[in-house]
């Protein structure tokens, strides 16, 4: 271990992580109270804090069109990183009761959800399409 970056002070019971490697910033989602928390890689020190949605559990950065797609229950948020230190919640997408496991192909410019059996539904994969930054 070389470092400790507390986030205490914004947060409890971080979930999950993503990395921008160019602007060297951590993203941390956390569910008490739900946000997420941006780091400076290099000092840890925190240079934002959002809100986010209710039970978070999947996260992920897409470093072309520089946003972060937070999977939570019944909704995905989309925040856009306007630099290293400041980012906008620019939607909110509403997915599917507890669909909160996702992976981002930015390849394929997909975004996939695996949504559970819930109330007589059957279990999903929920398909997005990622539209370019406008």
């Amino acid at each position: 271990m070389i470092a400790t970056w507390p986030i205490g002070q914004e947060s409890k019971r971080n979930v999950a992580m993503a990395f921008d490697e160019t602007a060297r910033r951590l993203f941390i989602s956390a569910n008490n109270p739900e946000k997420l928390i941006v780091l400076n890689s290099d000092s840890g020190a925190i240079v934002a804090s959002l809100p986010t949605g209710h039970m978070v559990d999947d996260m992920a950065y897409d470093a072309k069109s520089k946003r972060i797609y937070v999977t939570g229950s019944d909704f995905i948020d989309v925040f856009q990183q306007k630099d290293p230190d400041h980012y906008d919640l620019v939607g909110q997408v509403s997915s599917s009761f507890r669909a909160k496991t996702a992976i981002l192909v930015p390849q394929q410019n997909r975004y996939y959800l695996a949504a559970p059996r819930h109330e007589g539904k059957s279990a999903e994969v929920r398909v997005f399409e990622v539209k370019p930054s406008s």
